[in-house]
Protein backbone atom coordinates (compact mmCIF):
# COMPACT_ATOMS: atom_id res chain seq x y z
CA UNK A 1 0.00 0.00 0.00
CA UNK A 2 1.21 3.62 -0.61
CA UNK A 3 1.44 5.47 2.40
CA UNK A 4 2.18 8.52 0.55
CA UNK A 5 1.41 10.23 -3.03
CA UNK A 6 0.58 13.45 -4.15
CA UNK A 7 -2.34 12.27 -6.56
CA UNK A 8 -5.95 11.96 -5.76
CA UNK A 9 -6.83 8.81 -4.27
CA UNK A 10 -9.21 7.03 -6.69
CA UNK A 11 -11.49 5.08 -5.70
CA UNK A 12 -11.41 1.39 -5.39
CA UNK A 13 -13.51 -1.24 -7.10
CA UNK A 14 -14.88 -2.43 -3.69
CA UNK A 15 -16.37 1.08 -2.85
CA UNK A 16 -18.94 0.34 -5.54
CA UNK A 17 -20.24 -2.15 -4.04
CA UNK A 18 -21.22 0.38 -1.61
CA UNK A 19 -22.10 3.00 -3.07
CA UNK A 20 -25.64 2.85 -2.86
CA UNK A 21 -25.70 2.70 1.16
CA UNK A 22 -23.23 4.95 1.96
CA UNK A 23 -24.95 7.68 -0.29
CA UNK A 24 -27.92 7.58 1.51
CA UNK A 25 -25.47 7.01 4.81
CA UNK A 26 -24.04 10.37 3.90
CA UNK A 27 -26.47 12.76 4.53
CA UNK A 28 -29.53 13.74 6.48
CA UNK A 29 -32.80 14.51 4.21
CA UNK A 30 -33.79 18.21 5.04
CA UNK A 31 -36.34 20.32 2.98
CA UNK A 32 -35.76 23.36 1.50
CA UNK A 33 -36.17 26.07 -0.59
CA UNK A 34 -34.97 24.32 -3.31
CA UNK A 35 -36.27 24.10 -6.52
CA UNK A 36 -35.56 20.78 -6.73
CA UNK A 37 -37.69 20.27 -3.66
CA UNK A 38 -35.95 18.31 -0.98
CA UNK A 39 -32.01 18.75 -0.47
CA UNK A 40 -29.74 16.13 1.08
CA UNK A 41 -27.85 17.45 3.89
CA UNK A 42 -24.62 16.24 5.27
CA UNK A 43 -24.66 16.11 9.18
CA UNK A 44 -22.07 18.25 10.78
CA UNK A 45 -21.44 19.13 14.73
CA UNK A 46 -18.52 21.46 15.02
CA UNK A 47 -16.17 21.81 17.72
CA UNK A 48 -13.38 23.87 18.64
CA UNK A 49 -11.08 22.21 21.80
CA UNK A 50 -8.86 24.84 24.24
CA UNK A 51 -5.67 24.12 22.49
CA UNK A 52 -7.40 25.07 19.04
CA UNK A 53 -8.04 21.63 17.12
CA UNK A 54 -11.19 21.75 14.90
CA UNK A 55 -13.23 18.81 15.19
CA UNK A 56 -15.74 17.79 12.85
CA UNK A 57 -18.30 14.99 13.84
CA UNK A 58 -20.70 13.75 10.77
CA UNK A 59 -22.26 10.31 12.34
CA UNK A 60 -23.34 7.93 9.67
CA UNK A 61 -25.05 4.37 10.88
CA UNK A 62 -25.28 2.70 7.90
CA UNK A 63 -22.08 0.66 8.05
CA UNK A 64 -19.98 -0.34 10.71
CA UNK A 65 -17.10 1.58 10.36
CA UNK A 66 -15.47 5.07 11.41
CA UNK A 67 -13.09 7.39 9.32
CA UNK A 68 -10.67 9.43 10.87
CA UNK A 69 -9.13 12.23 9.34
CA UNK A 70 -6.39 14.51 10.61
CA UNK A 71 -5.27 17.27 8.03
CA UNK A 72 -2.61 19.88 9.33
CA UNK A 73 -2.16 23.08 7.45
CA UNK A 74 0.66 22.65 5.71
CA UNK A 75 0.91 21.70 2.13
CA UNK A 76 3.95 21.69 -0.72
CA UNK A 77 2.40 25.49 -1.71
CA UNK A 78 3.57 26.70 1.60
CA UNK A 79 6.68 24.87 2.91
CA UNK A 80 10.24 27.10 3.40
CA UNK A 81 12.31 28.09 0.73
CA UNK A 82 15.06 26.44 -0.77
CA UNK A 83 13.65 23.61 0.83
CA UNK A 84 11.43 22.03 -2.06
CA UNK A 85 9.42 18.82 -1.28
CA UNK A 86 9.63 19.48 2.46
CA UNK A 87 6.54 18.93 2.95
CA UNK A 88 6.27 16.10 1.48
CA UNK A 89 9.14 14.74 3.07
CA UNK A 90 7.75 15.63 5.82
CA UNK A 91 4.61 13.69 5.63
CA UNK A 92 6.68 10.26 5.44
CA UNK A 93 8.26 11.01 8.70
CA UNK A 94 4.67 10.55 10.41
CA UNK A 95 4.93 6.77 9.61
CA UNK A 96 8.25 6.45 11.42
CA UNK A 97 7.24 6.00 14.84
CA UNK A 98 5.99 8.11 18.09
CA UNK A 99 6.19 8.20 21.66
CA UNK A 100 4.54 4.55 22.34
CA UNK A 101 4.73 3.07 18.40
CA UNK A 102 7.77 1.72 17.14
CA UNK A 103 9.07 2.46 13.50
CA UNK A 104 6.02 1.12 11.33
CA UNK A 105 4.19 0.01 13.85
CA UNK A 106 1.04 2.72 13.35
CA UNK A 107 0.43 0.98 9.94
CA UNK A 108 0.34 -2.84 11.27
CA UNK A 109 -1.88 -1.57 14.03
CA UNK A 110 -4.30 0.03 11.81
CA UNK A 111 -4.06 -3.26 9.60
CA UNK A 112 -4.29 -5.76 12.38
CA UNK A 113 -7.51 -4.02 13.62
CA UNK A 114 -8.87 -4.42 9.92
CA UNK A 115 -8.47 -1.24 8.43
CA UNK A 116 -6.65 1.15 5.61
CA UNK A 117 -4.86 4.13 6.26
CA UNK A 118 -2.81 6.58 4.01
CA UNK A 119 -1.58 10.03 3.85
CA UNK A 120 -0.99 12.63 0.97
CA UNK A 121 0.69 16.15 0.54
CA UNK A 122 -1.47 18.75 -1.46
CA UNK A 123 -1.34 22.44 -2.13
CA UNK A 124 -2.59 23.53 1.33
CA UNK A 125 -2.57 20.71 3.70
CA UNK A 126 -0.74 17.17 4.52
CA UNK A 127 -3.34 14.80 5.35
CA UNK A 128 -3.15 11.44 7.43
CA UNK A 129 -6.71 8.72 7.56
CA UNK A 130 -7.48 5.82 8.71
CA UNK A 131 -10.79 3.49 7.93
CA UNK A 132 -11.83 0.78 11.03
CA UNK A 133 -14.47 -1.03 12.18
CA UNK A 134 -16.37 1.17 14.60
CA UNK A 135 -15.68 -0.14 17.06
CA UNK A 136 -11.71 0.62 17.13
CA UNK A 137 -12.47 4.42 17.21
CA UNK A 138 -10.79 4.63 20.37
CA UNK A 139 -7.45 2.71 19.11
CA UNK A 140 -7.11 5.08 16.32
CA UNK A 141 -7.86 8.24 18.38
CA UNK A 142 -5.17 7.63 20.66
CA UNK A 143 -2.58 6.71 17.86
CA UNK A 144 -3.22 10.15 15.73
CA UNK A 145 -2.84 11.90 19.31
CA UNK A 146 0.33 9.65 19.84
CA UNK A 147 2.15 10.51 16.78
CA UNK A 148 1.41 14.28 17.32
CA UNK A 149 2.53 14.80 20.52
CA UNK A 150 5.63 12.56 20.12
CA UNK A 151 6.66 12.27 16.45
CA UNK A 152 9.99 9.96 16.63
CA UNK A 153 12.42 12.41 15.17
CA UNK A 154 15.92 10.71 14.59
CA UNK A 155 18.92 11.56 12.12
CA UNK A 156 18.53 7.76 11.47
CA UNK A 157 14.71 7.94 10.18
CA UNK A 158 15.51 11.30 8.19
CA UNK A 159 18.23 9.69 5.94
CA UNK A 160 16.26 6.57 5.42
CA UNK A 161 13.04 9.21 4.30
CA UNK A 162 15.37 11.40 2.56
CA UNK A 163 16.16 8.13 0.00
CA UNK A 164 12.62 6.96 0.08
CA UNK A 165 11.46 10.25 -0.92
CA UNK A 166 14.09 11.27 -3.78
CA UNK A 167 13.33 7.11 -5.68
CA UNK A 168 9.64 7.96 -5.49
CA UNK A 169 10.74 11.18 -7.17
CA UNK A 170 13.08 9.24 -9.58
CA UNK A 171 10.27 6.62 -9.85
CA UNK A 172 6.84 9.31 -10.56
CA UNK A 173 8.56 12.11 -12.29
CA UNK A 174 12.42 11.65 -13.53
CA UNK A 175 12.31 7.97 -14.91
CA UNK A 176 8.72 7.86 -16.02
CA UNK A 177 7.12 9.08 -19.52
CA UNK A 178 5.12 12.18 -18.94
CA UNK A 179 6.14 12.26 -15.45
CA UNK A 180 4.89 15.39 -13.77
CA UNK A 181 2.60 16.25 -16.46
CA UNK A 182 0.68 17.92 -16.24
CA UNK A 183 0.11 18.09 -12.71
CA UNK A 184 3.39 19.28 -11.50
CA UNK A 185 4.78 21.03 -14.54
CA UNK A 186 1.91 23.57 -14.72
CA UNK A 187 1.66 25.23 -12.03
CA UNK A 188 5.77 25.88 -12.79
CA UNK A 189 4.70 27.61 -15.89
CA UNK A 190 1.59 29.35 -15.69
CA UNK A 191 2.61 30.55 -11.89
CA UNK A 192 4.96 33.63 -11.05
CA UNK A 193 4.74 33.96 -7.12
CA UNK A 194 7.21 31.14 -6.17
CA UNK A 195 4.90 29.76 -3.48
CA UNK A 196 2.40 28.83 -6.39
CA UNK A 197 5.20 28.06 -8.97
CA UNK A 198 8.04 26.23 -7.59
CA UNK A 199 9.14 22.54 -7.52
CA UNK A 200 6.87 21.41 -5.13
CA UNK A 201 7.93 17.47 -5.71
CA UNK A 202 11.50 18.51 -4.72
CA UNK A 203 14.52 19.14 -5.74
CA UNK A 204 17.02 16.25 -5.25
CA UNK A 205 19.91 18.32 -3.82
CA UNK A 206 17.17 20.21 -1.24
CA UNK A 207 15.83 17.05 -0.58
CA UNK A 208 19.05 16.21 0.77
CA UNK A 209 19.77 19.74 2.66
CA UNK A 210 17.24 18.69 5.21
CA UNK A 211 18.70 18.74 8.80
CA UNK A 212 16.99 17.24 11.52
CA UNK A 213 17.11 20.48 13.42
CA UNK A 214 14.91 21.28 10.17
CA UNK A 215 12.83 18.41 10.92
CA UNK A 216 12.00 19.51 14.49
CA UNK A 217 11.45 22.67 13.78
CA UNK A 218 8.49 22.04 11.27
CA UNK A 219 6.99 19.60 13.47
CA UNK A 220 6.81 21.67 16.47
CA UNK A 221 5.50 24.64 14.49
CA UNK A 222 3.06 23.26 12.04
CA UNK A 223 2.26 19.70 13.29
CA UNK A 224 0.41 21.51 16.13
CA UNK A 225 -3.49 20.90 17.18
CA UNK A 226 -4.19 24.99 16.86
CA UNK A 227 -3.17 24.11 13.17
CA UNK A 228 -5.11 21.09 12.42
CA UNK A 229 -8.62 19.62 11.88
CA UNK A 230 -9.47 16.54 12.85
CA UNK A 231 -12.54 14.40 11.52
CA UNK A 232 -14.47 11.22 12.44
CA UNK A 233 -17.23 10.10 10.22
CA UNK A 234 -19.44 7.11 10.17
CA UNK A 235 -20.59 4.60 13.04
CA UNK A 236 -20.74 6.68 16.40
CA UNK A 237 -22.47 8.74 18.76
CA UNK A 238 -20.85 12.50 18.38
CA UNK A 239 -20.81 12.55 22.55
CA UNK A 240 -19.01 8.94 22.64
CA UNK A 241 -16.83 10.35 19.60
CA UNK A 242 -16.20 14.14 21.15
CA UNK A 243 -15.13 12.81 24.40
CA UNK A 244 -12.96 10.41 23.15
CA UNK A 245 -11.28 13.25 20.75
CA UNK A 246 -11.13 15.76 24.15
CA UNK A 247 -9.53 12.36 25.90
CA UNK A 248 -6.25 11.89 24.22
CA UNK A 249 -5.87 15.47 21.80
CA UNK A 250 -6.88 18.25 24.68
CA UNK A 251 -3.45 18.30 26.60
CA UNK A 252 -1.45 18.59 23.63
CA UNK A 253 0.23 21.96 23.47
CA UNK A 254 -0.19 24.28 20.64
CA UNK A 255 2.06 26.29 18.92
CA UNK A 256 3.14 30.08 17.74
CA UNK A 257 2.32 29.72 13.95
CA UNK A 258 4.18 31.92 11.71
CA UNK A 259 1.99 34.34 9.61
CA UNK A 260 0.73 32.82 6.50
CA UNK A 261 2.94 33.68 3.27
CA UNK A 262 1.08 35.89 0.44
CA UNK A 263 -0.26 33.27 -2.33
CA UNK A 264 -1.55 36.33 -4.72
CA UNK A 265 -0.91 35.72 -8.30
CA UNK A 266 -0.70 38.56 -10.37
CA UNK A 267 -3.16 38.79 -13.43
CA UNK A 268 -1.98 37.35 -16.06
CA UNK A 269 -1.80 39.75 -19.17
CA UNK A 270 -0.43 37.82 -21.93
CA UNK A 271 -0.67 33.98 -23.38
CA UNK A 272 1.95 31.86 -22.37
CA UNK A 273 3.38 29.08 -24.34
CA UNK A 274 6.07 26.43 -23.14
CA UNK A 275 7.29 23.38 -24.28
CA UNK A 276 9.17 20.07 -22.56
CA UNK A 277 11.51 17.85 -24.34
CA UNK A 278 10.34 14.57 -22.61
CA UNK A 279 13.25 11.86 -24.15
CA UNK A 280 10.65 8.86 -22.79
CA UNK A 281 7.85 10.13 -24.07
CA UNK A 282 5.94 8.25 -27.57
CA UNK A 283 3.94 10.43 -28.18
CA UNK A 284 3.58 14.30 -28.06
CA UNK A 285 0.90 15.71 -24.93
CA UNK A 286 -0.63 18.87 -24.98
CA UNK A 287 -1.92 20.98 -21.70
CA UNK A 288 -3.58 24.15 -21.25
CA UNK A 289 -4.34 26.07 -18.31
CA UNK A 290 -6.59 29.27 -16.75
CA UNK A 291 -6.24 31.64 -14.00
CA UNK A 292 -9.72 30.84 -11.75
CA UNK A 293 -11.73 33.21 -9.98
CA UNK A 294 -10.96 33.67 -6.22
CA UNK A 295 -12.69 30.95 -4.37
CA UNK A 296 -16.56 31.41 -2.92
CA UNK A 297 -16.86 34.49 -5.22
CA UNK A 298 -19.63 34.08 -7.34
CA UNK A 299 -17.63 33.74 -10.80
CA UNK A 300 -16.01 30.80 -8.86
CA UNK A 301 -18.91 28.84 -8.79
CA UNK A 302 -19.09 29.55 -12.18
CA UNK A 303 -16.26 28.47 -13.22
CA UNK A 304 -17.11 25.23 -11.42
CA UNK A 305 -20.23 25.15 -13.97
CA UNK A 306 -18.14 25.49 -16.65
CA UNK A 307 -15.51 23.08 -15.92
CA UNK A 308 -18.29 20.59 -16.29
CA UNK A 309 -19.67 21.97 -19.36
CA UNK A 310 -16.20 21.98 -20.88
CA UNK A 311 -14.26 19.07 -19.71
CA UNK A 312 -16.13 16.76 -17.90
CA UNK A 313 -17.43 13.80 -19.39
CA UNK A 314 -18.15 12.28 -23.31
CA UNK A 315 -20.81 14.33 -23.40
CA UNK A 316 -18.46 17.57 -22.56
CA UNK A 317 -17.95 20.58 -25.23
CA UNK A 318 -14.24 19.50 -25.57
CA UNK A 319 -14.51 15.92 -25.84
CA UNK A 320 -17.20 16.09 -28.79
CA UNK A 321 -15.08 18.16 -30.72
CA UNK A 322 -11.74 17.10 -30.48
CA UNK A 323 -12.36 13.47 -30.21
CA UNK A 324 -15.67 12.72 -31.62
CA UNK A 325 -15.93 15.47 -34.53
CA UNK A 326 -12.58 15.88 -34.77
CA UNK A 327 -10.17 12.78 -34.17
CA UNK A 328 -7.98 14.79 -32.77
CA UNK A 329 -6.92 12.65 -29.50
CA UNK A 330 -8.47 9.62 -28.14
CA UNK A 331 -9.09 11.52 -24.95
CA UNK A 332 -9.53 14.70 -23.14
CA UNK A 333 -9.21 15.39 -19.55
CA UNK A 334 -9.22 18.06 -16.78
CA UNK A 335 -10.22 20.07 -13.98
CA UNK A 336 -10.09 22.67 -11.50
CA UNK A 337 -7.21 21.53 -9.21
CA UNK A 338 -6.87 18.71 -12.08
CA UNK A 339 -4.98 15.49 -10.71
CA UNK A 340 -4.41 16.49 -7.26
CA UNK A 341 -8.04 17.14 -5.62
CA UNK A 342 -11.13 18.83 -6.84
CA UNK A 343 -12.06 22.67 -6.95
CA UNK A 344 -13.39 22.16 -2.99
CA UNK A 345 -10.22 21.01 -1.46
CA UNK A 346 -7.63 23.43 -1.66
CA UNK A 347 -7.51 27.14 -0.65
CA UNK A 348 -5.52 30.09 -2.80
CA UNK A 349 -4.76 30.81 -6.11
CA UNK A 350 -5.51 27.72 -8.27
CA UNK A 351 -5.46 26.65 -12.47
CA UNK A 352 -8.14 25.18 -14.70
CA UNK A 353 -6.23 22.48 -16.54
CA UNK A 354 -7.30 20.17 -19.52
CA UNK A 355 -5.02 17.88 -21.01
CA UNK A 356 -4.60 15.40 -24.01
CA UNK A 357 -2.11 13.21 -26.00
CA UNK A 358 -2.10 13.17 -29.46
CA UNK A 359 0.11 12.08 -32.62
CA UNK A 360 2.83 13.41 -34.31
CA UNK A 361 1.22 14.47 -37.60
CA UNK A 362 -1.76 16.34 -35.00
CA UNK A 363 0.13 20.00 -34.49
CA UNK A 364 -0.85 20.84 -30.80
CA UNK A 365 -1.61 24.69 -32.78
CA UNK A 366 -4.49 22.86 -34.69
CA UNK A 367 -5.81 21.40 -31.36
CA UNK A 368 -5.60 24.86 -29.84
CA UNK A 369 -7.47 25.81 -32.54
CA UNK A 370 -10.50 23.70 -32.00
CA UNK A 371 -10.20 24.58 -28.35
CA UNK A 372 -10.23 28.39 -29.64
CA UNK A 373 -13.12 27.65 -31.69
CA UNK A 374 -15.13 25.58 -28.89
CA UNK A 375 -14.13 28.44 -25.84
CA UNK A 376 -15.06 31.09 -28.35
CA UNK A 377 -18.71 29.74 -29.11
CA UNK A 378 -19.03 29.55 -25.01
CA UNK A 379 -17.99 33.25 -24.37
CA UNK A 380 -20.30 34.41 -27.72
CA UNK A 381 -23.71 34.13 -25.61
CA UNK A 382 -25.12 33.38 -22.59
CA UNK A 383 -25.74 29.57 -22.60
CA UNK A 384 -29.55 28.02 -22.76
CA UNK A 385 -31.35 27.21 -19.11
CA UNK A 386 -31.43 23.84 -20.34
CA UNK A 387 -27.28 24.06 -20.98
CA UNK A 388 -26.81 25.11 -17.29
CA UNK A 389 -28.92 23.03 -15.69
CA UNK A 390 -27.24 19.83 -17.17
CA UNK A 391 -24.36 21.24 -15.94
CA UNK A 392 -25.48 21.43 -12.29
CA UNK A 393 -26.87 17.71 -12.80
CA UNK A 394 -23.44 16.63 -13.43
CA UNK A 395 -21.82 19.24 -10.59
CA UNK A 396 -24.37 17.47 -7.91
CA UNK A 397 -23.97 13.76 -9.36
CA UNK A 398 -20.31 13.85 -8.95
CA UNK A 399 -20.25 16.00 -5.41
CA UNK A 400 -22.96 13.32 -3.82
CA UNK A 401 -20.74 10.61 -5.28
CA UNK A 402 -17.17 11.98 -4.17
CA UNK A 403 -19.13 12.12 -0.65
CA UNK A 404 -18.98 8.25 -0.01
CA UNK A 405 -15.61 8.24 -1.94
CA UNK A 406 -13.25 5.58 -0.81
CA UNK A 407 -15.46 4.32 2.33
CA UNK A 408 -16.60 7.97 3.09
CA UNK A 409 -13.22 9.66 2.93
CA UNK A 410 -14.67 11.64 0.69
CA UNK A 411 -16.93 13.42 2.67
CA UNK A 412 -14.54 13.62 5.44
CA UNK A 413 -11.94 15.37 2.91
CA UNK A 414 -14.47 17.63 2.08
CA UNK A 415 -15.44 18.34 5.80
CA UNK A 416 -11.69 19.07 6.79
CA UNK A 417 -11.16 21.47 4.11
CA UNK A 418 -14.05 23.75 4.88
CA UNK A 419 -13.00 23.80 8.65
CA UNK A 420 -9.65 24.48 7.96
CA UNK A 421 -9.48 26.70 5.23
CA UNK A 422 -12.97 28.41 6.15
CA UNK A 423 -13.73 27.26 9.83
CA UNK A 424 -17.04 26.62 8.30
CA UNK A 425 -17.84 22.83 7.67
CA UNK A 426 -21.06 23.73 7.59
CA UNK A 427 -20.37 25.06 4.22
CA UNK A 428 -20.56 21.48 2.47
CA UNK A 429 -24.58 22.11 3.00
CA UNK A 430 -24.07 25.36 1.36
CA UNK A 431 -22.77 24.49 -1.89
CA UNK A 432 -25.96 23.49 -4.06
CA UNK A 433 -27.26 27.25 -3.26
CA UNK A 434 -24.11 28.91 -4.56
CA UNK A 435 -24.12 26.55 -7.76
CA UNK A 436 -27.66 27.32 -8.32
CA UNK A 437 -27.53 30.92 -7.88
CA UNK A 438 -25.35 31.05 -10.87
CA UNK A 439 -27.99 32.21 -13.84
CA UNK A 440 -26.59 32.14 -18.11
CA UNK A 441 -25.47 35.71 -17.50
CA UNK A 442 -23.26 35.02 -14.88
CA UNK A 443 -22.02 32.21 -16.55
CA UNK A 444 -20.99 34.21 -19.87
CA UNK A 445 -19.13 36.89 -17.75
CA UNK A 446 -17.17 34.46 -16.00
CA UNK A 447 -16.11 32.83 -19.49
CA UNK A 448 -15.24 36.11 -21.21
CA UNK A 449 -12.83 37.22 -18.04
CA UNK A 450 -11.58 33.98 -17.24
CA UNK A 451 -11.36 31.63 -20.50
CA UNK A 452 -9.22 34.44 -22.62
CA UNK A 453 -6.07 33.37 -24.39
CA UNK A 454 -4.19 36.08 -22.01
CA UNK A 455 -5.42 34.47 -19.07
CA UNK A 456 -3.89 31.03 -20.12
CA UNK A 457 -0.22 29.18 -20.49
CA UNK A 458 -0.25 26.15 -23.26
CA UNK A 459 2.24 23.58 -22.31
CA UNK A 460 3.45 21.08 -25.08
CA UNK A 461 5.73 18.33 -24.37
CA UNK A 462 7.71 16.94 -26.99
CA UNK A 463 9.22 13.41 -27.36
CA UNK A 464 12.24 13.23 -27.97
CA UNK A 465 12.77 11.26 -31.04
Amino acid sequence: MRICSVRFFKRWPLAACLAAALWLGCARPQKTASPAGECFQVAVEYHKLDNGLKVVLSPDHSVPTVTLAVYFNIGFRIEPRDRTGFAHLFEHMMFQGSQNLGKMEFIRLVQSNGGILNGSTRFDYTNYFEILPSNKLETALWAEADRMKGLAITQENLANQQGVVKNEVKVNVLNQPYGGFPWLDMPQYANTNWYNSHNFYGDLADIDAATLTDVQSFFKTYYAPNNAALVLCGDFEPEVGLALVRKYFEAIPSSELPPQPDLAEPVQQQEKKVSRVDSLANRPALAFAYHMPERHTPEYYAMGLLDQMLVQGEDCLLYKALVKQRGMTGSVEGGINFALGNMLNYNGPMLWTAALFHDSNVSSDSIMDEVDRVIGQVCAQAPEQAALDRALVKFRSGFYDSLEDYYGFGRADLLACFALFDDNPEGINQLEEHFRAVTPDLLLKTARDYLRPTNRTVLSLVPKN
